[in-house]
């Protein structure tokens, strides 16, 4: 799986199980047990056998804005 960036997340309104397990430093087997279990360190929504994550959820818990910074919003300005 290609790394994603936190740019490219705060892109995204969800993301699926593995991106955000990749972000955690999460296996397969390992993400999809603790989401079964409801017991994923973020929220995730189930829809049929399909996993999302919200990433505002995730970037919150990985302690980065959700927000891109000012700096580099203006940059690109």
């Amino acid at each position: 799986m290609t790394p994603i960036t936190i740019t490219q997340l705060r892109g995204r309104a969800t993301v699926d199980l593995m991106t955000a397990a990749s972000a955690l430093g999460l296996g397969r087997t390992k993400a999809y047990e603790l989401a079964r279990r409801d017991e994923f360190p973020c929220r995730v929504i189930r829809i049929g056998d399909t996993y999302r994550v919200p990433t505002a959820g995730l970037l919150d818990l990985l302690g980065v804005s959700a927000e891109e910074p000012r700096a580099a919003a203006e940059a690109g300005r």
